[in-house]
């Protein structure tokens, strides 16, 4: 089921036509699923792709100019569940709000599809909006590089612009999953790369090509989908790791890091370099133990109250994969679309202040304005004109945007020039004091400048951010009783192309005002100013578009209240009382599990060369696993308490060679157990170099065959290792859904938790509490305590 929101201001009826008509699929295709049901008003409900299309892998999201919200996914079988056999190529949503979505289109057909590409599949879109176009990014995995398409409108038509990297690329990497960021200074960048390194490097000023040198920015086990956004002076790497595609064991997470230059270094919040050979904190999203799997592959979009909201997709636990498509040759697990609250606290961004992916109706995001329109219902109705040159303000037409506001230089009705003085087009209705207003605005004359007005009661009170072409500047003035209260002058990037559109964002929280310019509301600016307004001058009022010189154009103006920042994470899980009868400090001198007694037992074992020496359970690492067939390592286990517990042990552990691990483990039997285990794998493109990471695994059945199979573990990664480290593992016994959850936590001083997703399996047998120094032979573990805890 997915949310839906009333409809308001600025969607006109040109608009509501355009949501209401789906093109045409190919011939042979089915038609696209539409929505049947639909949650309470104000309120959606993740996947808000259901009911349109079966799956919506990678999305990414933009607004365009036409006032609606375009997606664009992955090339995937997305109507599989109608009979359609084959996959859209880069398929197309829209909307409205952001959460009722409808099909409209792909970029390509198997016959538009340019022959250079040779036939490969298409992969992670990055849109942007770049003077007047839209720019079109996507991986094509089949010849190692990344394509562009541009279209002057979200949907088309798409003229090839070829590929973007050069080969070789200069990244030792797989070159996809990239995204495009254009820093303040109107720099642009290129960021792109897979399993297991992310690089960045400047494009050219067309931004159709990457020239220059290549940076490495970011490294780990599976690391990929790399994207940009810049925030309070800070550059926010996000990214994904750990395989976003074994359907139910499928360990996909979000993290991020920051840095104070678009080309790093980056670090997490720990400190860590994300170049760094560990695993990384800095978790964005994970799993959560609801029916979401796997999320990951993000982009970000921002609502209409300033509130961003990550677009990413997720695994649904329940239906985790499609059917084989392509004639029965392709297998592909299920992603459809997911959107959630991204909140940024204490500097770091956070997916519903911790509590992960949601499952059933949320609070939306804001769509409508309270004051302000789009221009698309053929009339200026709703808006009055005031100052000079009154008469110069009309409506136009493009193929993209529709409807917009102009105004010229021609004399009103009282024989005075729009050019001795400054033009406003207002709304009849009032935003709030507290707002975010925006409008789309370009300046149709070298010499003109275009502005966003607020808090407006008349000419000689308002304020107004103005993209003024003849001083190559973002300039804003606040008038109080007729008079300047001082302008404000920020300039804008060399090449900055006055004569397209340009997004103007307004924010007012307490006195403090924030300007932003971008192409596209992706919180990639072209320019920002912040200054302090006099009391007076926040105030409720109307909002509208200005002009001044010989000519100016503004579209999609509006206002509304400024959205309230969730500034304090959902509490950390800390566990409870200490349970002696399940904890052992390892200060006695025989090997647990070898006399009777013991509350230890072993599973193949004594394990050979398990020592007890002074207060430490040492164990060198064992050339056996636990991984399907190959159950050859042993397992120190004991039982564990009834209800909901946490398991925690302090570890130390420096291995050197792949595969080396060591950890605790929750075990029923060589086929079903969680593991949180210390670990080295192989960089797949790192030159022999070794990684340490903490590894979060499952082992299970797959529940999609019959009779169920067992399938390897799927490991999620935690935060950083270190020699020393604490590992916890927490299990609740979901018992509505018949289910083992377990979340897992990695510490490197015992006191600062990294909290890791959940996995979650089936109840069946009891689970015991357990050790493990396993797969490759080499490495000592030393345990100084295990320690349960009642949860």
């Amino acid at each position: 089921m997915t949310g839906r929101f009333t409809a308001g201001l600025g969607l006109a009826t040109v608009l509501v036509g355009l949501l209401t008509t789906t093109p045409a699929p190919p011939a042979g295709a089915v038609a696209p699923a539409t929505q049947a049901t639909r949650a309470p008003a104000g309120t959606y409900a993740n996947p808000v792709t259901a009911g349109v299309v079966d799956t919506f892998p990678d999305p990414t999201m933009i607004h365009g100019k036409d006032g609606l919200w375009y997606a664009y996914g992955t090339q995937n079988p997305v109507f599989q569940s109608k009979g359609e056999d084959g996959e859209r190529m880069l398929p197309i949503l829209r909307s409205s709000d952001m959460t009722h979505w409808q099909y409209a289109g792909e970029v390509f057909t198997p016959a538009t599809q340019p022959a250079w590409q040779d036939h490969s599949r298409l992969w992670a879109p990055d849109i942007r909006y770049v003077d007047g176009r839209y720019y079109l990014y996507f991986a094509v995995p089949g010849r190692n590089t990344v394509g562009l398409v541009t279209a002057p409108t979200p949907t088309g038509p798409w003229s090839d612009e070829g590929a973007v990297l050069p080969s070789p690329s200069g990244c030792p990497t797989g070159n996809i999953d990239e995204a495009q960021f254009t820093d303040t200074d109107g720099t642009p960048y290129m960021y792109w790369g897979s399993y297991d390194t992310i690089c960045v490097a400047k494009m050219n000023a067309a931004l159709t090509r990457v020239e220059g040198p290549v940076t490495q920015v970011a490294r780990g086990r599976r690391v990929e989908g790399g994207y940009v956004v810049e925030r309070d002076g800070y550059y926010y790497l996000f990214y994904s790791d750990a395989g976003c595609c074994s359907g139910a064991y499928s360990g996909y997470q979000v993290k991020v890091g920051r840095a104070t230059s678009p080309t790093g270094p980056f670090t997490d919040p720990e400190g860590v370099d994300l170049m760094s050979l560990t695993t990384k904190g800095g978790i964005v999203v994970g799993a959560n133990g609801n029916r979401w799997i796997g999320p990951g592959h993000n982009g970000i979009q921002t609502d209409l109250s300033g509130q961003d909201w990550l677009v990413y997709h997720g695994i649904p636990s329940d239906d985790p994969d499609l059917k084989p498509a392509a004639q029965g040759t392709l297998k592909l697990t299920r992603r459809p679309m997911l959107i959630d609250r991204l909140d940024w606290i204490d500097g770091w961004p956070v997916v519903r202040a911790g509590a992960g992916p949601s499952e059933g109706d949320q609070p939306g995001p804001v769509t409508t304005w309270s004051a302000g329109g789009a221009f698309n219902d053929g009339s200026l109705a709703g808006w009055h004109a005031e100052g000079a040159g009154t008469a110069g303000w009309r409506l136009a037409d493009a193929p993209d945007g529709h409807g917009y506001a102009t105004h010229d230089a021609a004399p009103d009705g009282h024989g005075r020039a729009a050019h001795d003085g400054d033009a406003y087009l207002v709304s009849a209705g009032r935003a709030p004091a507290r707002l975010r207003a925006e409008a789309d605005l370009r300046v149709t004359s070298g010499t003109g400048a275009a502005g966003l007005t607020i808090g407006y009661v008349n000419r000689e009170n308002h304020v107004v951010a103005w993209l003024d072409a003849s001083r190559g500047a973002l300039v804003t003035d606040v008038v109080i009783g007729g008079r300047s209260r001082g302008e404000s002058v920020t300039p804008l990037p060399a090449g900055f192309r006055f004569d397209t559109w340009h997004n103007v964002t307004v924010e007012v929280r307490g006195t403090r005002m924030t300007v932003q310019v971008s192409g596209d509301r992706l919180r990639d600016a072209s320019a920002r100013q912040s200054r302090d307004l006099p009391k007076a001058a926040v105030r409720p009022g109307a909002v509208g578009a200005a002009a001044r010189g010989d000519g100016a154009a503004a579209d999609n103006v509006g206002a509304t209240a400024l959205y309230t920042p969730v500034t304090r994470r959902v509490p950390e899980p800390a566990p409870g009382a200490l349970l002696p009868a399940y904890s052992d400090e390892f200060d006695g001198t025989t090997v647990p599990g070898t006399t009777g007694g013991s509350p230890w037992q072993w599973v193949r074992g004594p394990a050979a060369g398990i020592t007890m020496t002074d207060g430490t359970l040492s164990w060198p690492s064992q050339d056996g696993d636990l991984y399907l067939g190959d159950n050859r390592a042993s397992v120190l286990l004991r039982d564990a308490p009834a209800g909901d517990y946490t398991v925690e042990t302090k570890i130390r552990f420096a291995p050197d060679r792949p595969a080396q691990q060591a950890g605790i483990v929750l075990y029923e039997n060589d086929d079903r157990w969680f593991k949180m285990v210390h670990s080295a794998l192989p960089l797949q493109n790192g030159n022999g170099a070794v990684l340490q990471v903490s590894e979060f695994g499952k082992e299970g059945e797959q529940p999609t065959t019959t009779p169920p199979t067992a399938v390897a573990n799927a490991p999620m990664f935690g935060g950083p290792t270190a020699d020393t480290m604490w590992l916890r593992l927490s299990y609740h016994a979901d018992v509505t859904h018949d289910e083992n959850e377990v979340r897992a936590a990695t510490s490197r001083d015992g006191e600062h938790w990294v909290q890791n997703g959940v996995w979650t399996l089936p109840i069946k047998g009891r689970l015991r509490i357990g050790l493990v120094s396993m797969n490759t032979p080499g490495a000592v573990a030393r345990f100084d305590y295990l320690h349960t805890y009642r949860d």
